[in-house]
């Protein structure tokens, strides 16, 4: 099994009461701890996993990153000013994994994580639950040979391909950021995750057939800002968008909805390792 996508539910155990600023953005608190449990566990793994960290987090939020691995941010109520977790409340995480070594780690650590204590930003937080397989919307398991054999032959495939984006999917093109997920966009960034990790690449020409054969028939976006460390921000858009094939061919239909399929795990656009792109297609 080489796909993961891990949630966890968290209480806040402490919360400084003198701290007056926490993070409007917890994507980058996020992968901090997902790589401090690789370390415990792994170091050799865990320092490949941040060996190809970008310098700063201006640099993550708009890079296409390679990495085999996505970190939301944390979701839940906050204090309205200062952004502090509340005591009481409950929130949620999602790690995903695309290589099989770090899927193995995830789950390990799941059977093990419920009362453990894990921090984020210098915050510790009880862990509740870890739900690893479908028993929670969000988490999962899976294989590249599974879903790339969801659409054989014999198979009904649909004309059309839809994705949920829970935080903002942004893009960088050209030397610009994108923040409108159209078909190009997020099936370049599918398909080059996918031929990074997969051990079957995809042909080139299915990058043609969702640019040239895709298109938009229903959408719900609307845009949302991220803080950056650095003090800027970084727009992006949230909600659903839905393509069709204008020119239904099965063989390469099967292809683009096993890619949608890998968006659970592998996340959309750029800054998927700090909370951004978090997406499902369906």
């Amino acid at each position: 099994m080489s796909l993961l996508s891990l949630v966890l539910t968290l209480q806040p155990l402490k919360v400084p009461p003198a701290r007056e600023e926490f993070p409007r953005w917890w994507g980058r608190a996020s992968q901090a701890a997902l790589l401090d449990v690789v370390r415990q566990a792994n170091p050799a793994l865990a320092e490949r996993l941040h060996a190809s960290s970008p310098a700063s987090e201006a640099q993550s939020q708009i890079a296409n990153s390679l990495r085999p691995y996505t970190a939301s941010t944390l979701m839940g109520k906050f204090e309205r000013q200062s952004g502090a977790p509340l005591p009481g409340e409950t929130y949620s995480l999602r790690w995903t994994s695309l290589a099989a070594d770090l899927t193995a780690l995830l789950l390990e650590f799941a059977k093990t994580a419920p009362g453990a204590t894990l921090e984020l930003d210098h915050i510790p937080f009880s862990v509740a639950a870890a739900h690893g397989t479908e028993s929670q919307p969000w988490a999962g398991s899976d294989s590249y040979a599974a879903l790339g054999s969801r659409f054989l032959p014999g198979v009904e495939i649909p004309r059309r391909v839809s994705f949920q984006f829970t935080s903002p999917v942004v893009f960088k093109s050209g030397g610009l950021s994108h923040p409108l997920p159209t078909a190009s966009l997020v099936f370049n960034s599918l398909i080059e995750k996918w031929n990074a990790f997969a051990p079957v690449a995809f042909m080139p020409e299915v990058r043609r057939y969702a640019e040239e054969c895709l298109a938009v028939s229903r959408f719900d976006l609307e845009s949302r800002a991220v803080p950056l460390k650095e003090g800027g921000m970084r727009i992006g858009a949230v909600g659903q968008i839905t393509f069709t094939a204008t020119n239904f061919d099965r063989f390469w239909l099967g292809q683009i909805h096993t890619l949608a399929a890998f968006a659970l795990f592998s996340g959309v656009g750029a800054g998927t390792t700090q909370g951004l792109g978090q997406a499902r297609g369906f």
